[in-house]
């Protein structure tokens, strides 16, 4: 073989690390601009209908807002408001048993589902997307669906069925102590189809030499969940236990639309407050108050969730 035939045969090989470096190049030639460029309407739309409306609540909460007269300041009298009302403490009080109902209900029955419907199948692959559904489906449409549902009457849907067991009817969202259990099984039933896809891309990490050599071992499906699925999914858990919580202190639509708050405020939540307080009422220093205080408690849970998290790792 002659020399040329060989250079030949040996270039495509070099330009391979010449094709890889050519982004660094890039960077150090002073396109490190180009990504920035493509992420700019994104940024531009989040800076302006996110970022900037934080600010300006942060800055009405400790003001006296007037529209039209000027705002005053009032330091932390808003706060004070805010923390000394039993209105908020109440809320305060339904928002925290929604949350942790939520999160741990959507979490289980999103783990159980995972379960069912792990692998590689074309039926399920249509069960997953059938599951998947009430996640894409509008909340408005949700909320009408359960408020038909849990029509408080021997007519309704699920008084119906529990009538077969013997049991009912009942008021659900319009009895003052049925109201928050069930508008908490509403998102249950809304939140678990997204949980059960997380589970599901952390399922597919575990090494399938584990679950053989446990069989093998002649542990049960039991032994295998607890003593294999569970340990390798601990960094989902904590991750959908981050998004769950905040998904439940962020609780408005459904509570919004089935019960407004009602009834005698047993369904009262923090966001439905804040709503109250800054749109109907005109109080936007008190609703930006609440609003602020609700952003701080999720900000200390997440950051509390990752410090654990990270001496766990440790």
């Amino acid at each position: 073989m002659s020399v040329r035939e060989a250079t030949r045969l040996t270039a495509p090989a070099q330009v391979a690390p010449a094709a890889v470096n050519r982004p660094r190049q890039r960077l150090r030639d002073g396109q490190w601009w180009v990504p920035w460029l493509f992420l700019a309407p994104a940024l531009v739309l989040f800076v302006y209908f996110k970022f900037i409306p934080m600010a300006q609540a942060i800055g009405m909460s400790v003001q006296e807002v007037r529209p039209y007269l000027g705002n005053s300041w009032v330091g932390g009298a808003n706060y004070a408001e805010v923390l000394g009302s039993d209105g908020f403490r109440s809320a305060a009080w339904n928002t925290i048993v929604l949350a942790v109902g939520q999160t741990f209900g959507s979490m289980l029955l999103g783990f159980c589902l995972a379960l069912l419907v792990e692998g590689q199948t074309r039926k399920l692959t249509f069960v997953r997307s059938a599951a998947f559904l009430p996640v894409v489906v509008p909340l408005a449409v949700v909320a009408e669906l359960w408020r038909i549902m849990y029509h408080p009457t021997g007519d309704g849907l699920i008084n119906q069925v529990i009538g077969l067991v013997g049991l009912g009817p009942s008021g659900f969202i319009n009895d003052p102590h049925t109201s928050l259990a069930s508008i908490a099984v509403t998102g249950i039933w809304r939140g678990a189809p997204y949980d059960m896809m997380i589970f599901l891309a952390g399922l597919a990490g575990i090494d399938r030499g584990l679950y053989e050599a446990a069989t093998v071992d002649g542990a049960s499906t039991r032994q295998r969940i607890l003593h294999v699925t569970l340990p390798g999914l601990r960094p989902v858990f904590a991750i959908l236990f981050v998004l769950a919580a905040v998904r439940g202190f962020r609780t408005f639509t459904e509570v919004f639309l089935l019960t407004n708050g009602g009834p005698n405020g047993s369904t009262e939540v923090v966001m439905t407050l804040i709503y109250k307080l800054g749109l109907e009422q005109s109080r936007l220093g008190v609703g930006s108050a609440g609003a602020v205080l609700l952003f701080a408690a999720t900000l200390v849970l997440t950051v509390c969730v990752q410090l654990l998290r990270r001496r766990r790792a440790a």
